[in-house]
C-alpha cells in the first residue's frame, strides 16, 4: 500500500508537470500556490464554460499568437490537422549548397587576393607578349649601333630595360627568364604536392607503411638537399628538367609529413571506422573521407612554395649548379651581383618581378586556402 501511494503521488507530480507546460498561464488571481514553494504556480483545472468561445467557425488573424485566448478556443480549432503538400516539404529538405561555389563566393569578398590574382595572370600572359612586340631576341647579341658601345646601357626609349654586359635587350632576358622561372616553379610545385600528399596519405593512414616512411624521410632529411642537388648535377646533368625532377625528388619530405600529421587526426574517427567495417576500400576512404578535409593546407602549401621554389631556383643559379643557357630570374640575379653598385637596373627589374610574385602567392594563398575551409561556408 505505501508503495501504491508513492506511485501515485509520483502520477500526481508528472501530471502537473505536464498542466504547467502544455496549458496556458492564467493571470495571478487565477492562481495558487504548489506546496511549500510558493513561487512554482501551476493552473486551476476548473473549467469555465461562460468563457467558452460558442462559435465553433471562429477564424482567428493569422500569425497572431492567441497566448490569452486560445484556452477559450474550440477544440475543433485547437485540434485541427495542417494540411501536407509534397512538394513543399522537398523544398523545405533541399539545400543548394556547392562546396567549389562557396569556395569561389568567399574569394572574391578578399579584393586585394583577387586584384593582385588578375596582376599575376597578367604578368604570365605578358611574359608571352613581350618577346613578339620586341626587336631584339633574348639569347642573341646585338651590335646594331658600330659608331657607339651598346654595353650596360641605361633604359631608354630604345633599349626599355637597358643592355647587359654583352650588350644584349634586357627587356627580352628579362620576361623570358620570368616565363622559365614561373613555369619551372608551378610545376615544381605541383609535383611536389602530388607525391607529397599521396605519400602523406599513405604514411598516416596505413599503420604497416608507417615505419617504412619514417626512416625514408629521416634518412632524406638528415642530409643537406644541396649535396643532393650537387650530386645530381655533377654525374647527371644541369639541364632545367633535370634539377625539376631532383627538386620534386627532394622537396616533397615537408608536404608528406604536414599531411601525414592531419591523417592521424581523421584516421579513427566514427565514420572511417564505420566505412572499415562496411569494407570500404583504401582509395575510396582515402579519397572521400580524409582528402577533402587537407584541401585548405594543400592549397596553401601549393601556394607558398611557389615563391619558395623561385628562391631555390636562384641560390642553385649562384652555385652554378642550373644550366646558364635558358634565362631565368634566378641566373639574371646572380649575373647582377657584381654590376649592382654600378648598374643597379640590372638587380632592379628581376628583383621586382621575384617581389611581386611572392606577395602575390601568399595573399592569394592565404585567401584561397581560407575560402576553402568548410567552416567558413555559410
Amino acid at each position: 500500500m505505501p508503495n501504491q501511494e508513492i506511485k501515485s503521488d509520483a502520477r500526481m507530480a508528472n501530471s502537473n508537470v505536464e498542466v504547467q507546460s502544455e496549458l496556458p498561464q492564467m493571470m495571478d488571481s487565477a492562481v495558487t500556490p504548489f506546496g511549500a514553494d510558493e513561487a512554482k504556480k501551476v493552473v486551476k483545472m476548473e473549467a469555465d464554460y461562460n468563457k467558452v468561445e460558442s462559435d465553433v467557425d471562429k477564424q482567428y488573424a493569422r500569425g497572431v499568437v492567441h497566448t490569452k485566448t486560445r484556452s477559450r478556443m474550440p477544440e475543433k480549432q485547437l485540434f485541427e490537422f495542417a494540411e501536407y503538400h509534397s512538394q513543399d516539404a522537398e523544398k523545405t529538405g533541399y539545400s543548394n549548397y556547392s562546396y567549389w561555389k562557396s569556395v569561389w563566393a568567399n574569394f572574391i569578398k578578399k579584393k586585394v587576393a583577387v586584384v593582385m590574382a588578375i596582376v599575376f595572370f597578367a604578368l604570365l600572359i605578358f611574359t608571352f607578349i613581350a618577346p613578339l612586340i620586341s626587336i631584339y631576341d633574348a639569347n642573341t647579341v646585338r651590335i646594331d649601333f658600330p659608331n657607339r658601345e651598346t654595353r650596360f646601357m641605361a633604359p631608354n626609349s630604345h633599349f626599355w630595360f637597358g643592355t647587359d654586359s654583352l650588350g644584349c635587350d634586357y627587356w627580352c632576358q628579362v620576361w623570358s627568364a620570368t616565363r622559365t622561372s614561373i613555369i619551372l616553379s608551378v610545376s615544381v610545385s605541383v609535383g611536389q604536392i602530388l607525391v607529397g600528399v599521396l605519400i602523406g596519405l599513405l604514411w598516416g593512414y596505413v599503420r604497416k607503411l608507417d615505419r617504412f616512411f619514417t626512416e625514408l624521410y629521416n634518412f632524406i632529411d638528415n642530409i643537406p638537399t644541396i649535396i643532393y642537388m650537387t650530386l645530381i648535377a655533377l654525374m647527371i646533368g644541369k639541364s632545367t628538367l633535370i634539377m625539376a625532377v631532383a627538386m620534386i625528388a627532394f622537396y616533397w619530405l615537408g608536404t608528406a609529413r604536414n599531411i601525414r600529421n592531419l591523417v592521424f587526426m581523421y584516421r579513427d574517427r566514427e565514420y572511417n571506422l564505420a566505412s572499415r567495417c562496411l569494407g570500404t576500400g583504401l582509395g575510396r576512404i582515402l579519397a572521400k573521407n580524409i582528402f577533402p578535409y587537407l584541401i585548405s593546407v594543400i592549397v596553401l602549401r601549393l601556394a607558398l612554395s611557389i615563391p619558395g621554389i623561385i628562391a631555390y631556383e636562384t641560390t642553385l643559379s649562384y652555385l652554378g649548379l642550373l644550366d646558364i643557357t635558358t634565362p631565368s630570374l634566378g641566373i639574371l640575379l646572380r649575373d647582377a651581383r657584381s654590376n649592382f653598385l654600378e648598374y643597379p637596373y640590372l638587380m632592379v627589374f628581376p628583383a621586382a618581378i621575384v617581389s611581386l610574385i611572392t606577395v602575390t602567392f601568399y595573399l592569394v594563398g592565404n585567401a584561397f586556402s581560407d575560402a576553402c575551409d568548410p567552416r567558413n561556408h555559410v
